[in-house]
C-alpha cells in the first residue's frame, strides 16, 4: 500500500473529499474501498487512502480501529470498520 492514493470521481473544485485511514493486508479496508468505489457511481465525491503504518502518530490514533472514513474538511469521523451507507449519505446530503 502506498502512503496516499487519490481516487476520484467527476467533481468540481468544490467537490466532497474524504479520507480512508487503513493499512495494507486489511480485508475490512479493502471492503470499504470497494463499497466507496461503487457509491462513486451514484454520488460525486473523492477519497484518498492513507496508510496508517506510514505515520507513528496515525498508528497511535487509529491502531486496530480501521478502516476509518473521515471528512477531509472537518476531520469528523463518518464511520469505521464497515461503510455505513446511511451515515455517509446523510453527510453527503449536507453538501447538496
Amino acid at each position: 500500500m502506498t502512503k496516499k492514493i487519490e481516487l476520484s470521481a467527476d467533481t468540481d473544485d468544490q467537490g466532497i473529499s474524504l479520507i480512508v485511514y487503513g493499512r495494507e493486508e486489511c480485508h475490512l479496508c479493502q471492503d470499504m474501498l470497494d463499497a466507496l468505489h461503487e457509491l462513486q457511481q451514484q454520488a460525486a465525491f473523492t477519497f484518498q487512502l492513507v496508510d496508517i503504518d506510514s505515520d507513528p502518530e496515525l498508528i497511535v490514533r487509529y491502531g486496530e480501529k480501521i478502516p476509518v472514513l473521515v471528512s477531509s474538511r472537518t476531520h469528523q469521523e463518518i464511520c469505521h470498520y464497515h461503510l455505513d451507507v446511511a451515515v455517509l449519505g446523510a453527510y453527503l446530503d449536507k453538501f447538496r
